[in-house]
């Protein structure tokens, strides 16, 4: 029995060995593998307009077309998926899309003026100071822009007087809600910091 201990222990440690080599072996094709089942979407804007939308995909919140490229390039699974933009002031952009495996999809984006939408001849500025910078923001459950918007030289979200109700939110982080009241030709600065969480925790409700 003392002589079969090595042997033993030898017999796990090879297999160890062996399985281990198989799993690295296997990372590679099966990263292959997941790269050829999934779809790129990729935005082209028609001006500086579209290139600030911020963009959903199934009603989730991305980012901001501008910066979904590279890293944040936009994959989705093989399949139908609802793209849609949204800039202040503009109609909301809508379009259905079939992901093919491993195929790029090209979608053009061009906005219309929204001949509806009226500036408030009298108005308040918002100044935001909210990191990250990409997250949206929403005004009384109306997407308005991302932060980083209002928070340069000469920047800022220009309300009606009263009461507004803030909603700000980017996936992998907590939501931040607040209520702010607003004087006539107030200058406000917002400021947070979103907490990290979960994907559901800052999914917005769009109300049309």
């Amino acid at each position: 029995m003392i002589a079969l201990k090595p042997f033993i222990k030898f017999g796990i440690l090879s297999e160890a060995i062996l399985l281990m080599a198989l799993i690295l072996q296997l990372q590679p094709a099966a990263l292959l593998a997941s790269n050829d089942v999934l779809g790129e979407v990729q935005f082209v804007p028609a001006s500086k307009i579209e290139k600030s939308c911020g963009v959903w995909v199934d009603g989730q919140y991305l980012g901001y077309l501008k910066e979904l490229r590279g890293s944040k390039k936009v994959v989705l699974l093989p399949g139908k998926h609802e793209i849609v933009l949204r800039h202040s002031g503009y109609k909301e952009f809508s379009q259905t899309v079939v992901i093919e495996p491993g195929q790029k999809h090209v979608v053009n984006v061009a906005l219309e003026k929204d001949p509806d939408f009226r500036y408030p001849e009298v108005t308040a500025e918002v100044k935001m100071s909210v990191k990250p910078s990409r997250a949206a923001v929403f005004v009384n459950d109306r997407y308005v822009g991302h932060v980083d918007e209002f928070d340069g030289p000469g920047q800022a979200l220009l309300l009606a007087p009263g009461t507004h109700r803030f909603k700000i939110t980017l996936p992998g982080y907590q939501r931040f809600e607040t209520e702010v009241t607003l004087r006539a030709d107030q200058k406000f600065e917002l400021k947070t910091e979103l907490f990290k969480g979960s994907i559901s925790e800052a999914g917005p409700l769009i109300k049309k």
